[in-house]
């Protein structure tokens, strides 16, 4: 979810520090021709595919995965949070990428990385320390998705102009959640095909399902060979490390110079606060036996429900998003989209205490809760793209906003198990408190700040309307 500009880099002469915008298509420090431009729905929707594929398989699917190996929950809650400190700490080094190779180039790198990593976890899970072995390799998927993030981020704020970013705003969180879907909709769910229909084993169905994955993360680094733009290149490019060290103190100084900064990111902290808990534990519950106060669904059920309703309301959802932000100006629309993102929180409380058997039902209510996330996730992606991004570090800025969002599910994550357990193991309970940690999101977007206008030069440009 980004968003297509002119690029990124410094703030000065190439031999500067800083990060300063240029031209698109330039190459840098070459003087062979640009490639000539691609239009955006031939990489848009599979860049941002490759970035949810596997930022769920790290975050979602591996809490599953344990579950299915017999993990304890508050385990999986606990260990799997941990796993997302790569996004939490990406603004640490996304300063030092620009400086030595092309967004592209690290985008592709770290595709093929992701590829390497993703069938190593498929080898570890046969082996009697599975769960420490697979913990690593999932971090170093985690870390090169991160990194991915970053560069794939920047070639798309750093590509399109900014009047463009909200038109493709809704294809973007569309095209990023279809990843998420088919990690923890398709591939769950063929799981549990695999066991049911096969009889394989969990170590094999999963083992199966992270090999397929891998060949997915390596299909997408072969077709960006072909088709992604190479985003504005870094004026800074080649230097030491001491000038790319430089370059990121002042990345983040100038960050915390911006008007409103604190009251920002704590929006952005908790614009999906409560959604944090759901992530971790909505699966869980929905796989518990009904003994334990779960709704006792097996792996194809799971998927199902994630894959077909889940996946299109999220869509109808994400369309829907972008439409009103682009209709009503993100300023006027933020209030409604975060309140269309917590409100639907209600769904997992009411599963709780109605415990329904009908599987329709099941998934029209999570369709609901999906429907709301998508709907709700545009505008957060919005206001860190145009409220906290702009400025001369905008690929920069952009992934410390991102950091902090990532943060939200670290914490959310590492403390829901402590949270589940306080509460006796109680889901009603525990959908409870996620009832009461969905209000401050809703508070703090009332009172958001919007202090960048649309139309002035290195400033969000509100794609339609005067910011987010």
């Amino acid at each position: 979810m980004s968003a297509d500009l002119s690029r990124i880099t410094g703030g000065g002469t190439p031999s500067g520090p800083a990060l300063a915008e240029a031209a698109p298509g330039d190459d840098p420090g070459a003087a062979a021709p640009a490639r000539p431009a691609r239009h955006p729905l031939t990489w848009v929707p599979s860049l941002y595919l490759a970035m949810g594929l596997p930022n769920v398989l790290v975050g979602a699917v591996a809490a599953i995965l344990y579950k299915n190996l017999g993990v304890s929950n508050e385990d999986i809650a606990l260990y799997t949070s941990q796993m997302y400190l790569p996004w939490v700490l990406k603004p640490l080094w996304s300063p030092l990428l620009e400086p030595y190779r092309t967004k592209r180039w690290w985008v592709i790198t770290m595709q093929f990385l992701m590829m390497a990593s993703l069938g190593a976890v498929a080898f570890c899970l046969p082996l009697d320390g599975f769960f420490r072995a697979s913990l690593a390799f999932f971090w170093i998927t985690g870390f090169a998705s991160a990194t991915q993030d970053i560069v794939a981020d920047g070639v798309f704020m750093t590509t399109m102009p900014p009047r463009e970013q909200a038109s493709y705003a809704g294809l973007q969180g569309m095209c990023w959640n279809l990843g998420a879907v088919v990690a923890s909709g398709l591939l769950v769910s063929l799981t549990g095909w695999l066991h049911a229909s096969l009889h394989w084993t969990w170590v094999q169905c999963w083992m199966a399902v992270m090999l397929g994955a891998a060949a997915m993360m390596g299909g997408f680094g072969l077709w960006h060979l072909r088709v992604l733009p190479p985003g504005a290149p870094a004026a800074v490019h080649g230097q030491d490390l001491a000038t790319a060290m430089l370059s990121l103190r002042q990345s983040w100084a100038t960050l915390f110079q911006k008007p409103s900064i604190w009251m920002m990111l704590a929006v952005v902290f908790f614009y999906r606060f409560g959604e944090g808990f759901i992530e971790k534990f909505g699966p869980l519950f929905l796989l518990d036996p009904r003994s334990a106060g779960g709704l006792g669904l097996d792996n194809g059920a799971l998927g199902h429900i994630y894959g077909t309703a889940g996946t299109v309301a999220f869509i109808a959802g994400a369309f829907l998003g972008g439409f009103i932000a682009a209709k009503m100006t993100l300023r006027r629309s933020f209030l409604l989209l975060a309140i269309s993102l917590n409100l639907p929180h209600l769904t997992y409380y009411y599963l709780s205490h109605a415990m329904p058997t009908d599987l329709w039902w099941i998934g029209a209510v999570v369709a609901i809760e999906k429907f709301g996330f998508g709907m709700g996730s545009v505008g957060h992606m919005l206001y860190m793209m145009q409220q906290i991004a702009p400025g001369p570090f905008k690929m920069t800025h952009y992934a410390m906003a991102t950091g902090v969002m990532a943060m939200t599910k670290w914490a959310t994550g590492s403390v829901s198990g402590w949270l589940f357990a306080g509460v006796g193991q109680h889901y009603a309970s525990f959908f409870g408190w996620v009832l009461v940690f969905s209000i401050p999101p809703i508070v703090l977007a009332w009172f958001a700040p919007f202090p960048i206008r649309a139309g002035h030069d290195g400033e969000a440009e509100a794609t339609p309307a005067s910011g987010h």
